[in-house]
């Protein structure tokens, strides 16, 4: 089995493109902390928001689908789960959920992590939740034509669970003692998780949550308010091209993790700058006509009265719609389609 020494990110030399990101994310860290302070009451709507698409982005990106509707009544836990996706879905749910409220109570372990597994599989009959893989498995592509085509071998089963400790173990050592920047220690750890790809399921739905626990933990808090996995779906390919390139020789110790750190450090940011847009937006009382017109100046293109939603998340949708109509009327948006379809562009 290959060795693990997280001292390396202390002594490599790191490029302007990481340092870079990291100190933006820093400036954003701290603008957020005076944000929370200034209107800790506004932002109630976004944990919300935040937490229906993360739910529903991290699920989706697996093939694991439902309604809109359905999706937030689970995650409100207004329902109960009616199939397999649904049972997948609340699971994930509930992860989410004791993250949110126990991150600085849940120590990075291989016994945690595997609880964390085991309530992601809570609402079916799966006999290998929470227990590490006992089959051989393979990150492949598909393509159009039928073939599939194996990426990416990880760990045998029989070396999974050592590697599970030797990743906690290295992780903990150096941000135990200060021995390496969070922020290269985090997509380093989670890299290597996906790597070993330590279960016959659920291999990238646990490192999208461990992300957000580890960030968390390090008092990076953006995931609370906006959605990092939401962010990931949108880049898909961007997610899998960086994962790729940075397995490459990862078996002999020799892989080149840049791809993927400057990948995850830029949804980060990412997400940093989209909480600052919608701060803007709900920290002064305007009314809701002012603050629909202040959303749809943040937009480019085409988009829906959902989008609008997401940036004012104090506003019901009968006020969002109003005010929607009174721009068109007034020529400074321009209405398409009708019903699901239908979307919006700015005019002025």
């Amino acid at each position: 089995m290959r060795e693990f020494n997280y001292s390396k990110i202390r002594d490599q030399k790191w490029d302007s493109d990481i340092l870079g990101y990291i100190a933006a994310i820093y400036k954003e860290a701290g603008k957020q902390e005076q944000y929370l302070k200034q209107r800790p009451e506004a932002l109630g709507k976004l944990v919300e928001i935040a937490k229906v698409q993360s739910t529903e982005a991290s699920n989706a990106i697996e093939g694991i689908v439902t309604t809109n509707t359905r999706i937030k009544q689970l995650v409100e836990e207004k329902t109960t789960p009616r199939n397999r996706d649904e049972q997948e879905i609340a699971g994930y749910r509930d992860v989410l959920n004791v993250i949110h409220e126990s991150f600085d109570a849940i120590p990075i372990s291989r016994n945690y992590i595997l609880q964390l597994h085991k309530i992601m599989y809570s609402h079916m009959n799966n006999p290998i939740a929470g227990q590490t893989k006992i089959v051989q498995n393979y990150i492949s592509a598909a393509y159009p034509d039928g073939h599939t085509e194996i990426l990416f071998t990880p760990l045998a089963p029989f070396e999974t669970p050592e590697a599970l400790d030797r990743i906690c173990e290295e992780y903990n050592r150096v941000i135990g003692n200060m021995e390496a920047e969070p922020l290269i220690a985090i997509p380093v750890f989670i890299h290597d998780f996906l790597c070993i790809h330590p279960f016959n399921d659920g291999n990238g739905r646990m490192s999208r949550l461990l992300t957000t626990l580890l960030l968390y933990r390090n008092g990076f808090y953006v995931g609370k308010y906006i959605s990092l996995e939401a962010k990931i779906a949108q880049t898909k390919d961007l997610y899998y091209d960086a994962l790729s390139r940075s397995q490459d020789g990862w078996h002999k110790g020799c892989e080149d993790t840049i791809p993927f750190i400057k990948y995850l450090l830029g949804v980060i940011l990412a997400a940093y700058k989209d909480f600052e847009d919608r701060f803007s937006i709900v920290e002064t009382k305007l009314p809701a006509i002012d603050m629909v017109r202040k959303a749809t100046q943040n937009k480019i293109g085409r988009f829906s009265k959902q989008d609008i939603r997401e940036l004012c998340p104090s506003l019901s949708i009968s006020s969002i719609e109003g005010s929607l109509r009174k721009l068109v009327k007034s020529g400074e948006l321009a209405r398409e389609g009708t019903g699901k379809s239908t979307c919006y562009l700015r005019l002025k």
